[in-house]
């Protein structure tokens, strides 16, 4: 310390280990995987987006479970205590089994995929064959991603084959299982549930009902706009 200001070299620097990912120098592959391995974080900033601007009670839910499937996966490291293939000095946990990047991405892929085959409808100016692509490249895409995230934590050796195999197993396992509650038990309620007064102050809906919810809000903006549109047209005319 001089004059009173503090040398930032005198200041024991921690990298944030959540969010820390490690390859190998000049391994060109190795970065790609390392953002790849990143993934999860881009899937809970896109969960709290939706909610923040959609403030449906689905997206809700499905993000309940996913924070659900962290802690089991957390309640499953500590008790088994498996460590992982490489100690390193910065990591999230010591512990590697199962995985909790597989855990959670294969929650992600496979409730998105029950969720394309069991709620999302056809767009009505589609035919058959182009909802069909539509849908098979959504579930391609997850399926594709939650692969991907995987092995990154395999080539950067994060975590063993087994610790990889059994959080997708576990997170296929919770997603089947969480998938099945809020189709049975929640989503039944859910136009309960908006008409809380807590539900009215921070705008939640509920769209369980609308076949299309992607397709339904295009048309109604459209339609809106053009009704405007008419109205000014009518104010300046006058």
């Amino acid at each position: 310390m001089m004059d009173g200001h503090i040398d930032p070299t005198d200041i024991d620097w921690v990298p944030f280990a959540l969010t820390h990912v490690e390859f190998p120098r000049g391994d060109f592959i190795g970065k790609i995987l390392a953002i790849a391995s990143l993934m999860p974080m881009a899937v809970i900033a896109g969960f709290i987006t939706l909610i923040l601007f959609r403030r449906d009670l689905h997206t809700i839910t499905f993000f309940i479970g996913f924070l659900f499937n962290e802690i089991l996966n957390m309640i499953l490291k500590y008790t088994i205590r498996e460590s992982r293939p490489m100690h390193r000095n910065v990591q999230y946990t010591e512990f590697g089994m199962p995985s909790s990047h597989s855990q959670n991405m294969w929650f992600f892929a496979v409730y998105s995929v029950f969720f394309v085959i069991f709620r999302q409808h056809r767009y009505p100016t589609k035919s058959n064959m182009l909802n069909m692509v539509h849908k098979t490249g959504i579930i391609a895409s997850v399926i594709s991603m939650a692969t991907c995230v995987a092995y990154s934590r395999i080539y950067l050796m994060y975590h063993t084959w087994s610790q990889i195999l059994w959080g997708g197993v576990m997170g296929s396992i919770f997603a089947t299982v969480w998938f099945g509650v809020t189709q049975q038990y929640l989503a039944p309620r859910f136009h309960e549930i908006v008409t809380w007064p807590i539900s009215e102050y921070l705008l939640l809906r509920d769209t369980s009902l609308i076949p299309n919810i992607l397709w339904f809000e295009y048309t109604t903006t459209r339609q809106e706009v053009r009704n405007r549109s008419r109205k000014l047209i009518s104010m300046k005319s006058q």
